[in-house]
């Protein structure tokens, strides 16, 4: 990458211009951008992380890429994204669900901190349905809690199970209440996942529920994916956080979707 002088910037004028170099480099480097903009790799890399959380790239060992809608991100790395949003809209969700129901809990972050919650809840009975490895494992040694796993074929980015034998195992099955993680969702397509036997097993989830709750930060509205899950009016309510994009919200409750901001 070519140098050139920029002189002490701003530091939200720097990560702007650092968004613009990365999209039209595809690739760059912490040193690089540390020369370029003339101060120290410690402060190229406070920059990165918080571009990360917004989105906007995707850090790699010693540099970054530019982020795509279609990029998976790992769990490992979803898991310290928009923390807190995650969860305030956990603790909504987690608030829903009542002593005998059957929840049916989608892979992802957000579904994760439900789990946690449910962990530190009482109930006489709760039956759990769940295709994640993480999340069985929190919910295992909860008492008078039946979990159910559906198996298939595991994949490790998400430690989630999908495949046509996780879809004949939901097939045998119903839940009251499904609350199901989102990678991407826009009003007019609908709601999006990088993995194709993963929005086949979404879509099972959703005919299986009485109630369909979408859980997602507002990051991922208004990005698209791969594949298709199904559309937004699938969905009863959607919870995700006050940073939501008005326009985007008014546009989802126009399909008859109720939205609660956390």
């Amino acid at each position: 990458m070519p140098a050139r002088r920029t002189g002490r910037l701003a530091m939200q004028e720097r990560r702007r211009l650092i968004r613009e170099l990365v999209a039209a480099h595809e690739h760059c480097s912490v040193a690089d951008l540390a020369a370029r903009f003339h101060t120290s790799p410690v402060t190229i890399r406070s920059d990165l992380a918080a571009l990360e959380a917004s989105g906007s790239v995707m850090r790699t060992h010693g540099g970054v890429l530019a982020a795509r809608d279609s990029d998976e991100v790992p769990l490992s790395r979803k898991r310290t994204l928009h923390l807190a949003e995650k969860m305030r809209i956990a603790e909504a969700a987690a608030a829903m669900i009542e002593p005998g129901d059957i929840v049916l809990l989608d892979s992802g972050t957000t579904t994760a901190e439900i789990a946690k919650r449910i962990r530190a809840m009482r109930f006489d009975a709760l039956t759990v349905i769940t295709n994640a490895l993480n999340i069985a494992t929190l919910l295992a040694n909860v008492p008078r809690l039946r979990l159910i796993m559906p198996g298939g074929v595991l994949r490790s980015s998400s430690l989630s199970m999908s495949g046509p034998q996780a879809e004949a195992a939901l097939g045998t099955l119903q839940a009251d209440r499904l609350f199901l993680g989102v990678d991407s969702l826009d009003p007019a397509i609908g709601l999006m996942t990088p993995d194709v036997h993963e929005a086949q097993l979404n879509a099972q989830m959703i005919r299986i529920s009485r109630q369909v709750v979408a859980v997602t930060d507002s990051s991922k509205l208004l990005k698209r994916n791969l594949s298709v899950i199904g559309p937004i009016d699938e969905v009863d309510l959607l919870i995700t956080d006050t940073a939501a994009d008005p326009d985007c919200v008014a546009a989802i409750r126009a399909r008859g979707v109720d939205v609660l901001l956390k």
